[in-house]
């Protein structure tokens, strides 16, 4: 299901991610050759950077949100990055064939449950010998706030209103993971959890995380009453976690997957 992203406010709250972007970018040690594919590019601003990486290759952001891709390729016109293209589409249904030597994913994977069919897609999308490098949410990601939430919905009114049960992000650990890999005929060579820190200077920038990520908890509540949620969520938080340099800090968890799809004998 697409969410109903916010590509404007999401940029302005999303520094968090496109740090982690920065450093998984590096990661990749681009020669400058290569065609990337980016799941769940967003708004575009990674496959772009990813794209500048690249003088003599290309870069397809690919992403289920409508709104999302109208947006970057409003900001990243083709005239202006002729090796960049983004479009409308779903990683749990990828249809290429042996096209990329890589496939990149910052920040995507925790919103989709079925991992394995998503790694069967990349496995047919890769070339023999092409890399992966994704990160994700992984188990135990922002684990604080999230039972806080969990506890609201809990309590009325907000249990009524939701009318079900607190909804569950797709946070695999590594073991899972690996496995998942394996089946789809990927070689794992790290699958790990990375501790984070996400820090705001105020509980606004909190509220504006909360308000433009977290759909699964905000999309069953009336339009109206979602603010109030978003508010009362942070202010718990900030009440029961002080942090002594005064900035509001959330610990997060990510899942770092590098592999392999094997070289054909």
């Amino acid at each position: 299901m697409a969410h109903a992203w916010n590509p404007n406010d999401y940029g302005r709250h999303s520094a968090a991610q496109q740090a982690w972007a920065h450093e998984l970018i590096a990661k990749l040690v681009l020669a400058g050759d290569e065609r990337v594919l980016d799941l769940g590019c967003g708004e575009g601003k990674v496959t772009a950077e990813i794209a500048a990486c690249l003088p003599s290759g290309s870069a397809l952001g690919i992403d289920l949100s409508r709104d999302m891709i109208a947006f970057a390729r409003e900001r990243f016109p083709p005239e202006q990055y002729p090796n960049l293209r983004l479009i409308e589409g779903d990683m749990l249904d990828l249809p290429f064939d042996e096209e990329f030597d890589i496939v990149f994913s910052n920040a995507a994977l925790h919103w989709v449950a079925d991992h394995g069919r998503v790694f069967q897609g990349i496995a047919r999308a890769l070339r023999p010998g092409g890399r992966v490098l994704l990160q994700m949410g992984g188990r135990g990601n922002a684990a604080p706030i999230i039972a806080i939430a969990d506890e609201m919905l809990a309590e009325e009114p907000w249990m009524r209103l939701f009318g079900g049960p607190a909804p569950c992000y797709a946070f695999y650990g590594p073991e899972e993971e690996r496995e998942l890999l394996e089946t789809a005929g990927l070689t794992p060579l790290r699958v790990e959890l990375i501790g984070k820190d996400m820090a705001f200077d105020l509980p606004e920038g909190l509220m504006g995380w909360v308000r433009t990520t977290w759909h699964l908890y905000l999309e069953p509540l009336p339009d109206d009453l979602r603010p109030v949620f978003i508010e009362e969520v942070a202010n718990r938080y900030v009440e029961r976690f002080p942090s002594p340099d005064g900035r509001v800090h959330v610990p997060m968890v990510r899942l770092e997957v590098e592999a392999v799809k094997e070289p054909e004998p």
